[in-house]
């Protein structure tokens, strides 16, 4: 599969590449939108990693590839980025968080059901350790029925990997998130629909482990999470599916958005006190995390000097 790279924010373009083509893929160009690296940055990166075209327009690369990884830490750019790729009939990965609001969810939703080609998500969601543990015979580690789970940094570019690991453990059929208030970072209550319960614990802080304590009805089992494998077993899962080499996605669409879901409902329980909030009830024209304004951020960050 030719594979393009749209936006190289972040580390992850630099870290997917050598998984990418150990994989089988090519990676046949980059094409990157400036929010965060001035051009000669991306030229630099492209001669480093072997890739073999910068493109002036993200609508250049459409019809060299098969697939557009889309990297961009402006996850409100996501879906119009996405949108020449989708339109062609290529195969799409978004890199976490997919969306950051209820529009571009129902977006996301809407090409499901056309049968596009459309995945992505945290690393988290396939991560090695928790899929080692689910596969422990069930009548020895027992029924999974309540769940611990954090991760440092920021509420939203990082902490959708809490709600992703959660979810990857728990599986699918999140009904509510309720806001619980905060010590250090916020405390978060998600309830399934059978009436299992995932507490996280997610905000503004130092870098932590990806950790999660599995409560059953027979033992308790600590995860912390090994990040030289992340990026692997997400590649593993979803490439397959864009590739043609398999014909089902590995998560529904409907699955596959439950952590964007969740911090969303998350996010309208603490702006209303603490508020039991049912994804069922979230609407297309609910404030959401402000993509744009976590990119300058990032690129402040990054170029401190530059964004004076």
């Amino acid at each position: 599969m030719k594979i393009g790279v749209v936006d190289i924010d972040t580390s992850h373009p630099q870290n997917w590449i050598p998984i990418e083509r150990d994989l089988g893929h090519q990676v046949v160009g980059i094409w990157d939108g400036g929010a965060v690296h001035p051009s000669e940055y991306v030229v630099k990166f492209a001669e480093e990693h072997q890739v073999p075209k910068v493109y002036g327009e993200l609508e250049e690369m459409v019809a060299d590839v098969d697939c557009a990884i889309i990297h961009g830490c402006d996850w409100d750019s996501h879906v119009e980025k996405a949108r020449p790729f989708v339109e062609a009939d290529k195969g799409v990965l978004l890199d976490k968080p997919m969306v950051g609001d209820m529009k571009d969810v129902q977006q996301l939703l809407d090409w499901a059901a056309q049968g596009k080609k459309v995945t992505g998500g945290s690393s988290l969601r396939f991560v090695a350790e928790v899929q080692e543990y689910l596969a422990e015979p069930a009548d020895e580690r027992g029924e999974v029925h309540t769940a611990f789970a954090g991760c440092g940094t920021d509420e939203y570019n990082y902490g959708i990997h809490g709600y992703a690991l959660l979810s990857g453990l728990m599986g699918a059929g999140i009904r509510s998130v309720r806001y619980l208030g905060a010590s250090a970072q916020k405390h978060l209550q998600v309830e399934w629909k059978d009436g299992r319960i995932g507490y996280l614990c997610i905000g503004e802080g130092a870098w932590l482990p990806f950790h999660i304590t599995a409560v059953t009805d027979k033992n308790v089992r600590q995860i912390t999470c090994d990040n030289g494998k992340l990026y692997r077993s997400l590649l593993e899962a979803e490439l397959p599916y864009l590739a043609g080499e398999q014909e089902e996605a590995p998560l529904e669409m409907s699955e596959l958005l439950e952590p964007e879901l969740c911090a969303l409902a998350a996010r309208q329980s603490w702006l209303r006190g603490g508020a039991q909030v049912f994804l069922s009830d979230l609407e297309l024209g609910d404030s959401g995390y402000d993509g744009a304004i976590f990119a300058e951020g990032y690129r402040r960050q990054r170029y401190p000097k530059s964004s004076d």
